[in-house]
């Protein structure tokens, strides 16, 4: 019997530091560089930030080197706030250039990293202001409508994008917008249908 038990705990051990191992691996993962690749396509399949790539790598270059191996770090982004966002994306972006789609969720992220909005991304898609939401989507409820594949390539394109370019915070259409407040923001960028400001 004390064999037994010797025996079961050896084995719950072993378990558990394979479980805890297994956690470690998650947070990074280790890429082999190919022919073609580039860290704007890898940061982009990975849905990390170029930036946070380059320095999990020390590096300052964009250049790489087919079979170089490049430590990918966690996405700062859980896959549930991916969704999210591309639901928005899909909802406020449908039939808009593929661009600006890339732009509204990249509006999302600038007002997480911005002060002067909530600090996480399901607080920025269902923030309300003086009784509004500040998106239509969430108001109206196609925001729990399915994202497409092109939706949720362009918010991990917005995620590698992630600390660069012009930090968009709003985006309308100028020739639906009645606020007279939006107007008055600077203009950043117009795609398609939307004017993106800051």
């Amino acid at each position: 019997m004390k064999k037994m038990k010797k025996t079961l705990a050896a084995l719950t051990a072993a378990v558990s530091l394979s479980v805890f191992s297994m956690g470690a691996a998650a947070e990074a993962a280790t890429y082999q560089v190919k022919t073609g690749d580039t860290l704007w396509g890898i940061a982009s399949k990975n849905a990390v930030p170029v930036n946070q790539l380059k320095k999990a790598n020390n590096r300052t270059s964009n250049l790489l080197y087919p079979g170089q191996k490049l430590t990918i770090p966690a996405s700062t982004v859980s896959a549930a706030d991916q969704d999210l966002l591309a639901r928005l994306v899909h909802a406020e972006a449908k039939g808009e250039p593929y661009a600006g789609k890339v732009a509204v969720a990249t509006v999302v992220l600038n007002r997480v990293a911005s002060s002067e909005f909530p600090n996480t991304i399901k607080g920025v898609i269902y923030q309300k202001s003086n009784g509004y939401y500040a998106f239509t989507p969430v108001k109206n409820g196609a925001i729990n409508k399915a994202a497409d594949a092109e939706s949720k390539k362009a918010v991990k394109e917005a995620i590698a994008f992630r600390g660069q370019g012009n930090g968009s915070l709003f985006f309308f259409n100028p020739k639906t917008a009645v606020s007279k407040w939006v107007f008055s923001r600077e203009a950043t960028v117009t795609i398609g249908n939307h004017r993106f400001a800051k």
